[in-house]
């Protein structure tokens, strides 16, 4: 197989590539809305469409409230491994106004990227996948790939994935597996591409303090009330000490140190605080003292506040002592922390800290808990990607990790298979923010890496 061919190959069908992304993300596939759950089937019945186009014999739309999956199958190469490729086709909900460079859901080139919401996560990763495959059938002149593959395209990962592990039982028979490709990442840089070889675990909080039993004019009240803002705001400045540590109690009798290993992988991708400042413009670098930023970003924990509401927000002023405040925290746990462990401390924590003036609710989203995932360093599959990346990009690959969740750890576990993280984002991608983008370089440098995988791991 020739990789001039390849690349050759995509170049000359990148105009399809591109109006086959536009077109997707034409469809306002919102996760968690019931507005948007008919964009849902649609998005997976035009995915479910391409991939027949595309030449597998089995595909399927998989049907789950509100959140359709696909699920797709070619195999045709019998003693080849199996791979099972997994992604989603929903998407974060969006702020219109707040996008510039075009509406969310209308796609615009301009200045080597793609713009819309989806373009990077994940819609471009999943084309990604059916653009390899495509240059790989051509590049090699075969009827079918050179290893056997499985997709599963979920339609509710932005929500956290709550009916993943039921939809896999039902169809465990149809997953099995050899390997498990996870297409939901990002990587490093653009000119120096990196395998990912682990994975975040993720759990979600939500904290509500109750101060007076209603909203109450502050002249009236002011200064014997109590005021929920401030002791919400008391409690979140308590979750950190002067060192960057998480302070709940506990939290790090779990969490595994890196292996020096795995500290010299870090250490050998080019960083630079200016580079990273400007890539993910993010204003300073705080954190865990004792670590590097990549290893506070992908090997150590955190927590953060996503988002806090108290009073009135918006409109005339009420002048009043509100009556309650809210704030969801997002918590990213290590090897080897767990959601439910992680859980039990943030309730001990808030219990033991919050004044006896106010009451509280606190609500942990522990079905939606992902756990943290590595991938086996030695396992031969991720030599194999690092050797494809460096066909693909046309420079050598090292290795990084992933700052985000996702449901690694139940494939894994549930396929029984290794899993191997790989992505076309980037972290100026803007996920999740106005002005979402892809770059197309990547795109195709992407498709091309996974052209040249699926020979490799044939001889796997």
């Amino acid at each position: 197989m020739s990789m001039a061919e390849i690349h050759e190959y995509l170049a000359a069908n990148r105009s399809e590539l591109l109006g086959q992304l536009a077109e997707w993300v034409g469809v306002p596939s919102v996760a968690g809305t019931p507005e948007h759950e008919p964009d849902l089937v649609r998005s997976a019945n035009w995915l479910a469409a391409v991939l027949r186009d595309t030449g597998f014999p089995t595909v399927q739309v998989w049907k789950a409230p509100g959140a359709p999956a696909v699920y797709a199958q070619w195999c045709a190469a019998p003693g080849a491994p199996t791979v099972l490729i997994y992604s989603h086709h929903d998407v974060r909900a969006v702020k219109g106004e707040d996008w510039e460079e075009t509406t969310p859901f209308q796609a615009v080139v301009r200045d080597g990227y793609l713009y819309g919401r989806g373009s990077s996560d994940a819609k471009g990763q999943v084309l990604t996948h059916v653009w390899g495959l495509r240059a790989h059938l051509a590049a090699t002149g075969a009827d079918a790939p050179a290893v056997n593959i499985k997709l599963l395209v979920e339609g509710e990962e932005e929500t956290g994935s709550a009916q993943l592990a039921d939809l896999i039982e039902q169809h465990r028979d149809r997953l099995g597996a050899d390997l498990v490709i996870f297409s939901d990442t990002l990587l490093w840089h653009a000119e120096h591409p990196a395998v990912c070889t682990s994975m975040r675990g993720m759990i979600s909080a939500q904290l509500q303090v109750y101060g007076p039993l209603r909203d109450v004019h502050s002249g009236a009240v002011s200064g014997p009330a109590p005021n929920p803002v401030f002791e919400l705001s008391r409690l979140l400045a308590q979750l950190h000490d002067d060192k960057g540590r998480i302070t709940l109690p506990g939290f790090y009798d779990s969490v595994a140190e890196p292996t020096e290993r795995r500290r010299a992988e870090l250490a050998a991708l080019p960083f630079t605080d200016e580079d990273w400042l400007e890539r993910s413009q993010t204003r300073s670098i705080g954190g865990e003292a004792g670590y590097t930023v990549l290893e506070r970003l992908w090997l150590r924990p955190a927590v953060e506040v996503i988002s806090v509401l108290g009073g009135e927000a918006s409109g005339p002023s009420l002048a009043a002592v509100p009556a309650v405040a809210e704030a969801a925290l997002s918590i990213r746990i290590v090897p080897d922390q767990t959601p439910d462990e992680v859980a039990r401390q943030v309730r001990d924590w808030v219990a033991e800290n919050i004044s006896d003036r106010v009451e509280y609710q606190l609500t942990i989203s522990e079905e939606t808990g992902q756990k943290p995932y590595a991938t086996p360093p030695d396992h031969p599959a991720v030599e194999a990607l690092a050797a494809a990346m460096a066909d693909g990009f046309g420079v050598p690959a090292g290795r990084m990790g992933n700052a985000g969740g996702g449901p690694a750890e139940l494939l894994s576990r549930v396929i029984g298979a290794p899993v191997l993280f790989f992505g076309t984002g980037l972290p100026e991608d803007r996920w999740h923010d106005s002005d979402e983008r892809v770059s197309i370089d990547v795109l195709l440098a992407g498709a091309a890496t996974l052209a040249s995988l699926w020979s490799r791991l044939s001889r796997w």
